[in-house]
């Protein structure tokens, strides 16, 4: 599925279970944001997304751990799950999804190339982290993470 159809499987399989969601996007930039609101109704379901890009922003507002950022980094399993737990806790939605990632051309290393992109997707506090390795330019890895977070949720909450 592409973006748009995926916003749109999210957005009625929210809206059909009564659930809200919350967004923390860092390498996505507020695309999952964006998609969602191209679809009628998810007003009734999303509460609130934030767009959490330096390490203070997702320190300051989704409390993820300076001990996190320093043991493991922003582009990490730790810090997602911390992201997607910060904002879900804050705006009290029974959902999250949060991503966090190298979206490139620049920013990668060894052990975390361009492409590298950590998405968690949160469901009543039970929280599912992917490591993700996309390929492509920056728009391609931003829009496959977007959809692969937006399927991480539906896939979650699909099979409760």
């Amino acid at each position: 599925m592409n973006l748009s159809e995926t916003a749109q499987k999210l957005t009625d399989l929210l809206l059909k279970e009564h659930l809200t969601l919350s967004l923390a996007e860092s390498c996505t930039g507020g695309m999952i944001a964006s998609a969602l609101v191209n679809c009628p109704g998810v007003s009734e379901a999303l509460l609130e997304g934030c767009v959490c890009y330096s390490n203070e922003a997702k320190m300051r507002t989704l409390k993820v751990k300076e001990e996190t950022l320093r043991e493991f980094g922003a582009v990490s399993a730790q810090c997602a799950g911390e992201m997607a737990e910060g904002i879900r806790l804050y705006t009290g939605s029974d959902c999250a999804i949060a991503v966090t990632g190298i979206a490139g051309p620049g920013g990668g290393t060894p052990n975390k190339p361009v492409g590298t992109v950590y998405i968690a997707a949160s469901y009543k506090g039970n929280v599912t982290v992917t490591h993700n390795l996309f390929s492509g330019d920056r728009l391609s890895v931003r829009t496959q993470s977007a959809v692969k977070g937006m399927t991480m949720l539906i896939e979650k909450t699909e099979h409760k």
